[in-house]
């Protein structure tokens, strides 16, 4: 691999099999410094495989990786004090309260001594845990127990963060609170490599990889997948969605039909000549009046159109 000041993360064919069950394949990955990448992707998509790999936890199949110039898993230990690991489930000890959990981390990690109580008293101000430190980490709330995991992941001043789905267990405003905590930290120069299955996440992130079994099928900034979706998007107003969807996703040019509401998102391939009139003779034969209108795509649309089944892509080709 040839290595790059300009990326952090870099893997060439990463891929991880168990048995026969291939849970990351021939994966590509090349992450700048500085910025918060994320993988989307559904569950069983391949990103916690993915992140456990490039943080050393896990041996690839094939493939290789570096993270900060290292190859991994091989120089695991040299990293171990460069890079902070947040793990899906809370991790950290129920038992001990918020103050003794830090100070054990402060200990795995060798932190000076004489800047131990330093660092954990601007970490208990800096993630709003200072009148919960004599607290059982146990006891605390959802959001109260992601913010003890981030302190505890950044505590010692990592260069890159991994994150496997941080905030699938809290509440909007947490999450919120949280992503505002994660631009602090790359702003001020930490790389954060972020796993989510939420689409308004994804769309914080400066780029990101949309994974699907396993594979990367999609790799840029938000705008920039938005604008090579490869499809036209038709939203489609109308009393009787459900009816609509179900004339629509029976025309051979469709090749997806979402439902929000009063409101279907169809997608069809950007060769198509007229898709706003096809959709509406569509409609106009089984009765509908309906609104119809070419919009601009989401992410969601994006991901819907790179993870369309097999038979859906070999027609949209």
């Amino acid at each position: 691999m040839n290595k790059s000041d300009d990326f952090v993360i870099q893997a060439r064919g990463l891929t991880k099999r168990f048995g026969q069950l291939t849970a990351v394949n021939q994966l590509d990955l090349d992450v700048p410094r500085s910025i918060i990448y994320g993988f989307l992707g559904p569950n069983g998509s391949g990103k916690t495989t993915a992140i456990r790999m490039l943080c050393g936890l896990l041996t690839p199949t094939e493939g290789s990786a570096e993270v900060l110039g290292y190859e991994v898993p091989g120089n695991a230990d040299e990293l171990k004090s460069r890079i902070g690991y947040m793990t899906q489930k809370f991790s950290l000890y129920g038992d001990l309260t918020v103050q003794e959990n830090l100070s054990f981390i402060a200990n795995v990690y060798s932190y000076p001594r004489n800047d131990h109580m330093n660092r954990i008293e601007d970490l208990l101000d800096r993630y709003d845990l200072a009148d919960r430190r004599r607290q059982l980490a146990g006891t605390l709330s959802g959001g109260q127990k992601q913010r003890l995991a981030l302190a505890a992941a950044v505590l010692n001043k990592p260069e890159v963060l991994l994150l496997d789905e941080p905030t699938s267990a809290v509440d909007p405003k947490s999450r919120r609170d949280f992503w505002a905590k994660l631009f602090a930290l790359a702003d001020a120069g930490t790389t954060i490599l972020v796993s989510t299955h939420y689409m308004d996440e994804a769309e914080r992130c400066h780029r990101l990889a949309i994974l699907d079994h396993g594979s990367k099928v999609a790799d840029g900034s938000p705008a920039e997948l938005q604008a090579a979706t490869g499809m036209t998007v038709v939203e489609v107003q109308t009393a009787d969605a459900a009816s609509a969807q179900r004339e629509l996703m029976a025309l051979a040019e469709v090749r997806s039909v979402t439902q929000l509401g009063i409101r279907l998102r169809v997608l069809v391939p950007e060769s198509t000549a007229s898709p706003v009139q096809i959709v509406s003779d569509a409609l106009q034969r089984i009765g509908l009046d309906a609104k119809v209108d070419i919009v601009a795509p989401s992410l969601e649309d994006v991901f819907v159109a790179v993870t369309l089944d097999d038979a859906k892509k070999a027609v949209a080709a």
